[in-house]
């Protein structure tokens, strides 16, 4: 073999020799390559929890038919009953003077201003009026009565709307009552509907109802 040919087989010797590190090298990148792109995946921010459980309690706001007869401004608007106490607020809405009068007939207008945390639901005048006058008439020179009937539209914890969908509440008259319901359609005691829910004052949350609640005698 001459010199030249002796060269050109050397050199095809190691051209063979090299190609399979160079494969494994390429395919070494590739892996690599693969390896940091699962890791930036990995890395990658996830989305925010919009789950119920992670919303829940959130974005309570006034919803009803009822509340459009709310005033849109003044101490008997929203933003103006949140400043003050229920028992406050309450008299600052024409819907509910019977209720106050009740309230104060009853002697329970500090109780319910100094409560913290709490949630009335609130029978409108109409509510009152499906009794029968003599029945109204007995119930308010009734003290006794009257505080029982008052104070089992208590709640001792604010309720939000996802608890009103469903639960058996204890009340500040010593029983229980229920609700149900959901969207923006909700019953207590399966008798009273909320026509305003959700009304914020300074330390309660009031769900306005049409029927007065009556607990067991």
């Amino acid at each position: 073999m001459n010199a030249t040919r002796f060269h050109r087989a050397a050199v095809a010797v190691v051209g063979l020799a090299v190609l399979p590190l160079a494969l494994s090298a390429c395919s070494s990148d590739s892996s690599d390559s693969k390896d940091s792109g699962d890791k930036a995946s990995s890395a990658a921010p996830q989305a925010p929890d919009t789950s119920d459980d992670a919303a829940a309690g959130m974005g309570d706001k006034p919803f009803g038919s009822a509340c459009a007869s709310v005033p849109k401004e003044g101490a008997g608007s929203f933003d103006g009953m949140s400043k003050d106490p229920v028992a406050t607020a309450a008299s600052n809405n024409p819907a509910l003077s019977t209720l106050v009068t009740a309230v104060k007939k009853a002697g329970l207008v500090d109780t319910l201003n100094n409560a913290e945390n709490i949630t009335v639901f609130a029978p409108t005048n109409d509510a009152f009026a499906k009794l029968p006058k003599a029945d109204l008439d007995k119930v308010l020179a009734d003290k006794a009565m009257l505080t029982k009937i008052l104070t089992y539209h208590v709640v001792g914890e604010k309720l939000t709307t996802k608890q009103l969908a469903s639960g058996t509440y204890p009340t500040l008259e010593k029983s229980t009552l229920s609700t149900s319901g959901s969207g923006e359609a909700y019953k207590v005691n399966d008798t009273a509907n909320v026509v305003c829910g959700n009304v914020p004052t300074a330390n309660a949350t009031v769900n306005i109802i049409d029927t007065v609640l009556m607990p067991k005698m």
